[in-house]
């Protein structure tokens, strides 16, 4: 699959990711089908992945991290956004650099926690403006090998302002990720990480748990079990496959939501083992109908109806959390926004602008907005609009 996009106003002229592996390598893969394309430069501890980022043309040019620091590719002079696309304890480090080096540029990252890394650059305020990041999108495969450029296509790509992100900050990087072929959505950091824990985390361990029983099962003497584990089983069990030391990050990182999630699973799985023993027809049939229900009812890729768009406009005070406010409105109410305009009327007062698709529940986001003392106005754009 190959596509352009073009990015809206005041985009990044240059962007650097650190950590070229799986994400870090599609986001420059990706980010090269922008129209035009920023310059790209890429980061990493391993000279064979820095050769194969420049001979597979992701990135413009290509360093370890010491002679990108010496050579200025740290000063928000030559880059204008910085990804960390590297393991939440190596991210914090980086934070730590960047603050060090005086880059005053925008900086993200893709850790799927996010309360660690959020309050590392908190306590590094007052130079770079950083906006967390996390993109719903994966492979069991990993390293720059594994890289490509339409791994974001219509994925699901997390941001979370806070109460101090620069509002100009957030729309620019807003509108990169959108060209990246992710859909944008914004969460509050501390519901994000739970939310993670239950869809993404717990899913993992559970899937790992499932390979350790057939594979503690075959080592008892059932030799013709793991031949037979095909289709379905391989197909749930898929992200077992993935970096065992990536994974053990994640949890640790994670632990406290992950032990509560697996704590829930468990009695999900107990009141089912509770029907089985009873022989409870009934009951089975209805626990399972349940779960087929909203398994059937999720969509097939997350896309909007039709190609009906809307604008959501609001005045604002441009003030510390303004953003956050209101694009995790938009998100809890199961919108999405297509594209992000501010437009300052004076030195303290603004007028944001919304591109949403139609999809979402559009009259509970007005209600929650009222409610937070904004005034919104809300109509229809023709089809095929701006």
């Amino acid at each position: 699959m190959s596509a352009t996009y073009r990015p809206g106003k005041d985009s990044f002229r240059s962007v650097l990711v650190i950590g070229l592996g799986l994400i870090g390598g599609s986001i420059a893969a990706a980010a090269r089908r922008i129209d035009p394309a920023p310059l790209l430069y890429g980061v990493d501890v391993d000279p064979e992945t820095l050769a194969v980022a420049i001979d597979r043309g992701l990135v413009d040019a290509a360093a370890q991290p010491d002679i990108a620091q010496s050579d200025g590719w740290l000063s928000d002079d030559e880059i204008d956004l910085i990804v960390l696309a590297t393991p939440v304890s190596q991210t914090v480090e980086w934070l730590e650099r960047l603050a060090v080096s005086g880059y005053r540029g925008v900086v993200t990252d893709v850790a799927s926690t996010k309360s660690r890394v959020v309050a590392a650059a908190a306590d590094r305020a007052g130079g770079f403006t950083f906006i967390g990041g996390h993109p719903m999108a994966g492979s069991e495969r990993s390293g720059i090998e594994a890289a490509h450029a339409d791994l974001f296509d219509g994925a699901y790509y997390i941001l979370t302002p806070g109460a101090a992100t620069d509002t100009n900050a957030f729309r620019r990087l807003h509108s990169f990720v959108s060209s990246l072929g992710a859909r944008v959505v914004s969460v509050d950091v501390s519901a994000h990480d739970e939310a993670v824990a239950i869809i993404s985390h717990v899913p993992h361990v559970a899937a790992a748990a499932l390979v350790e029983l057939a594979s503690a099962r075959a080592a008892e003497g059932g030799e013709d079990l793991l031949r037979l584990a095909a289709g379905g089983f391989k197909d749930m069990t898929r992200i077992a496959a993935g970096s065992a030391e990536l994974w053990t990050g994640i949890c640790l990182d994670n632990a406290d939501a992950v032990a509560t999630g697996l704590q829930r699973l468990c009695r999900v799985i107990g009141e089912f083992e509770e029907l089985i023993e009873s022989r409870d027809v009934d009951g089975i049939r209805t626990w399972l109908s349940r779960a087929a229900d909203v398994r059937r009812a999720l969509p097939a890729q997350w896309v909007p109806a039709t190609s009906r768009l809307s604008e959501l406009s609001l005045p604002v005070n441009d003030r510390p959390g303004v953003i956050s406010t209101v694009t995790t409105a938009v998100g809890r109410s199961g919108c999405n926004i297509e594209d992000i305009e501010i437009d300052h009327q004076s030195e303290d007062s603004a007028m944001l602008r919304l591109v949403l698709t139609d999809e979402g529940d559009i009259e509970g986001l007005l209600r929650e907005l009222h409610r937070a003392g904004f005034e919104p106005q809300f109509h229809s754009l023709e089809e095929g609009g701006e």
